[in-house]
């Protein structure tokens, strides 16, 4: 069992940053690719970024792209989600997950452990 817990999250003024933490404990993160995900009031969750095992590939949504960046040090067991020029549309509870993915990484499905999430909210 891997059990994640998310932290970083607040609120910022638009055009802010906030870099998110997702700290993994009961098993080493070396094998599982990595995905953050997002649900705003009253809207589905959906797919923001994701990272490979080794950390070489990541892929994100298009929403984010050039603006938001996946890390991870898996020597500390943590991925970490780096928000810059933050909208008031990022406004959600972001969400970390573990699986063992090596394609589709936007799919919700293809990840077996959950963080509760951290709330992250833009101000206009």
């Amino acid at each position: 069992q891997v059990q994640l817990v998310e932290s970083g999250g607040g609120l910022v003024q638009a055009g802010g940053s906030l870099r998110l933490s997702c700290v993994a404990s009961g098993r080493s993160l070396n094998s599982y690719a990595m995905g953050w995900f997002r649900q705003a009031p009253g809207k589905e969750r959906e797919f923001v970024a994701a990272i490979s095992w080794s950390g070489v590939d990541t892929y994100y949504a298009d929403s984010v792209r050039g603006r938001f960046t996946a890390s991870r040090e898996n020597a500390k067991n943590t991925v970490y989600l780096r928000m810059n020029s933050l909208k008031p549309e990022d406004t959600a509870v972001y969400c970390c997950a573990a699986g063992v993915v090596y394609s589709d990484y936007t799919r919700m499905q293809k990840y077996d452990y959950w963080g509760r999430g951290t709330q992250v909210t833009v101000s206009s």
